[in-house]
């Protein structure tokens, strides 16, 4: 019930940051032009997502979950309100801060870590669950966005929205989100008495410094074609309700095959995931580069949901796999903190290189590279995890 609460929850908070990904063309007109202005509004609200995890994570902590999901959800409400005011640079504000920072920060870091502490068994189909809730509102909301802002404006669709979710989440958080179990202290490092933990032989930051940097690539890919799909199809002369139904494909089909992954990270492991489901992106960026075709746009959007789709919860998987569970508060934030830069540099990057090449194809190129750099350093991790043998060398759950 507690994963399952947590999906809605999710679902609902960051439908807020679909409105702008199905208006981005309409919304940009009204900015003066240049997609890069929404596209960094995305941007900023990622970024401020992920930064805000390192502040809502401890206070999750020190004042329980429940007030920061509150706080958070009458932030977004707040942002949503700034942002369609109608001037650029509020349009950020509302996105940046109120959105991102306080908003859906409240939301992200601190249920990751909430829910991680109610399994022991099966923790990576529980999280798998819970991280599909940015996807699942990404399969839910574009159709309907895509519909509102055609009837009555994009700034309408953000008023609108913005009490809904305030609506909605804190009723279900004032009820189901209750005090968690009590956090085990095991870790799958080496711990030797009169020793420092060693994670594959390699002190343990040196490994989370190369996950978290693996986080940051990956996602720099991942964000493109979310966040600017319903405009390629619209450049490429398909309708945007064509482009927010594939985009809603993506997403869905992440959210479906999310949940075998979790599955299948609980049996391999997360450092096994990343590195199949790392590959299966990249094949499928690439499928954006040399892509056209409508029908055929539509098959390599449902492969990149399912190549996409392991990545986020089994980076946090494999944080409490490797590292003690009294430091998830801080290195689950971290962790999202780099993923959702990569989200954020991404949108802005593709919006940038499209103002400067007037097509997507370069910027999806470049995504391609981003998405390479990601699978040699999570091969770096997995070959040294083989090549070091002893304790450390298997994962005991946290």
């Amino acid at each position: 019930m507690v994963a399952s609460v947590s999906l809605v929850l999710a679902a609902v908070a960051f439908g807020a940051l679909w409105i702008v990904a199905v208006g981005l063309k309409t919304i940009a007109a009204d900015l003066g032009g240049a997609r890069s202005a929404p596209s960094l509004a995305s941007s900023l609200a990622w970024l401020g997502s992920s930064v805000g995890g390192l502040m809502m994570g401890p206070l999750a902590e020190r004042y329980g979950v429940r007030s920061t999901v509150i706080f958070g959800a009458v932030s977004i409400c707040i942002g949503l309100f700034i942002s369609q005011l109608g001037e650029t640079w509020q349009l950020y504000l509302g996105h940046g801060l109120f959105i991102g920072l306080l908003g859906t920060a409240g939301l992200n870091a601190p249920l990751y870590i909430y829910v991680s502490r109610w399994f022991d068994r099966r923790r990576g189909s529980a999280l798998a669950l819970l991280s599909s809730g940015l996807y699942l509102a990404g399969t839910v909301w574009p159709p309907i966005f895509e519909r509102a802002i055609a009837m009555v404006g994009w700034r309408m669709t953000m008023l609108a929205y913005g009490v809904l979710v305030a609506a909605v989440i804190v009723p279900l958080a004032v009820v189901f989100l209750k005090q968690a179990p009590e956090t085990p202290t095991a870790t799958g490092a080496t711990v030797v008495p009169g020793e420092t933990p060693h994670v594959f032989g390699w002190p343990p930051n040196v490994v989370f410094g190369l996950l978290v940097a693996a986080a940051f690539l990956c996602c720099v890919t991942m964000s493109m074609p979310q966040n600017h799909l319903v405009a390629l199809c619209s450049d490429l002369g398909y309708s945007a309700q064509s482009g927010a139904a594939m985009l809603s494909l993506l997403l869905g089909v992440g959210v479906l095959t999310r949940q075998i992954w979790g599955a299948i990270a609980d049996r391999i492991g997360g450092l096994s995931t990343l590195l199949i489901s790392s590959l299966l992106q990249g094949l499928a960026m690439t499928g954006f580069v040399v892509t056209q075709d409508e029908w055929g746009l539509y098959g390599v959007a449902a492969a990149f949901g399912a190549g996409f789709s392991a990545l986020i919860p089994a980076y946090v998987l494999a944080v409490r796999e490797y590292f003690p569970a009294r430091e998830a508060s801080w290195r689950v934030p971290v962790v999202l903190l780099l993923s959702g830069s990569g989200m954020s540099t991404g949108t802005w990057l593709a919006g940038a290189l499209y103002d400067y090449f007037g097509f997507y194809a370069p910027a999806f190129a470049v995504g391609v590279a981003f998405n390479i750099a990601n699978f040699i350093v999570l091969a770096t991790l997995i070959l040294r995890r083989r090549h070091y043998t002893g304790a450390s060398a298997g994962a005991i759950p946290a």
